[in-house]
């Protein structure tokens, strides 16, 4: 008598899925930490830029939160290569902005403080690609799922962080950028202690 062919459940397809995005969102972490690092390896070569280093500390915090709140994607009842794709580009854009922040190189600048400045629009731009994706990935989760853990604080927090970066796009003003990643420090914080504590 012929078996029927294995047919993988949704937990399955998304374990697997769950491989490749933690392998790319853990070239993130590392290349981050590695960065952070050569602070300590090289103190009188690499100096710390506080604007760049809050940055690094809000993606390291937004990739952490990130792994843990895409468990809830575990009660979805079907997969799509559509959608496994978009998690994919979703991770990526993680790992492309941890080179942007640590480039394999800095040779053609004078510091951190020189790189990020003539580097500032390039991070802006993937920084908002990122929070509008991360919207479009609120929103796969599903109706309940967002009711019951999101509310009014996530629309308000991601409205705020999109026009934030636009205008970091448009306005250089070196003091604006530093308050504006000091408020999203902040907000990431009250995200991930007020919301995220326990996966259900």
């Amino acid at each position: 008598m012929n078996e029927l062919p294995h047919v993988p459940s949704s937990g399955e397809i998304f374990t697997h899925i769950r491989i490749i995005v933690g392998m790319v969102l853990g070239l993130s972490v590392s290349r981050l930490i590695i960065g952070l690092t050569r602070f300590v390896q090289h103190p009188g070569r690499e100096k710390i830029y506080l604007l760049h280093l809050g940055w690094v500390l809000f993606l390291l915090l937004f990739i952490i939160h990130f792994w843990w709140f895409e468990f809830a994607l575990a009660h979805r009842p079907n997969w799509s290569f559509a959608l496994y794709f978009f998690l994919v580009f979703y991770a990526s854009l993680f790992a492309a902005l941890s080179a942007v922040l640590f480039p394999d190189r800095m040779d053609e600048y004078q510091g951190f403080g020189d790189y990020f400045q003539k580097r500032s629009r390039s991070f802006y731009v993937l920084l908002l690609v990122l929070l509008v994706v991360d919207v479009i990935d609120t929103l796969i989760k599903g109706g309940d799922y967002y009711a019951a853990h999101y509310g009014w604080y996530y629309p308000v927090r991601q409205a705020v962080l999109i026009a934030g970066t636009i205008l970091a796009l448009v306005w250089r003003s070196e003091r604006y950028q530093a308050g504006f990643v000091v408020f999203a420090l902040l907000f990431q914080v009250i995200w991930i202690v007020s919301l995220f504590e326990v996966i259900d």
